[in-house]
């Protein structure tokens, strides 16, 4: 006699943290542009966030995205999945456009090789395709501060100072960086 016990199956990514992306190739939602690792790398940190009009946590995240998208360290890209453009349009027409870059995955398939299984999702990467942070379902208040802790602890990692007219001098390596990392530097004069 077979006995066959069928249990709830979860599917857990965390062990997707601490990697990095593989090759990015998302349309642009606009046009048949593409955006690649390279467009990602221009910036601090990165959320990526799937999302469709049709997608009622869509709907109780996106005042949180708004609000993300006023911080400095960070851009969002929207990924618009299985989803009529007429609608996705109008759904940010009604309740505010937080991305910097928009693509779509008509069929769905893009969304898979980052791990996504259902939306809304988001993942969180830093200028090097790592992976930071990964979220499944709507984004929470908690969700939203933890994000602002991550990049604001980055923000407040750089500096520059000016020692004098023709040459500076980073603090970096003192603030943690690694060389070879790529920061932005906020400058400081320092008086005579």
């Amino acid at each position: 006699m077979l006995l066959k016990i069928l249990l709830p199956f979860t599917f857990h990514t965390e062990s997707l943290v601490g990697n990095k992306l593989g090759e990015i190739e998302l349309v642009s939602f606009e046009d048949d542009s593409i955006f690649t690792n390279d467009d990602f790398k221009k910036n601090s940190f990165t959320l990526i966030n799937f999302w469709a009009s049709w997608c009622a946590p869509c709907r109780i995240e996106h005042p949180r995205l708004m609000e993300l998208s006023k911080e400095n360290n960070i851009k969002i890209l929207g990924v618009n999945f299985k989803d009529k453009k007429i609608n996705a349009l109008k759904f940010l027409k009604d309740l505010g456009d937080p991305y910097e870059y928009l693509t779509r995955d008509s069929n769905g398939k893009q969304s898979v090789n980052f791990g996504i299984y259902g939306i809304p999702e988001s993942i969180l990467i830093d200028n090097k395709l790592t992976i930071i942070k990964k979220f499944v379902g709507p984004l929470t208040k908690q969700d939203l501060n933890n994000i602002k802790e991550i990049i604001n602890k980055y923000k407040d990692k750089i500096s520059k100072i000016i020692v004098s007219k023709d040459k500076t001098m980073y603090e970096a390596l003192e603030k943690g960086f690694k060389e070879g990392d790529t920061c932005v530097y906020v400058e400081k004069k320092i008086a005579k």
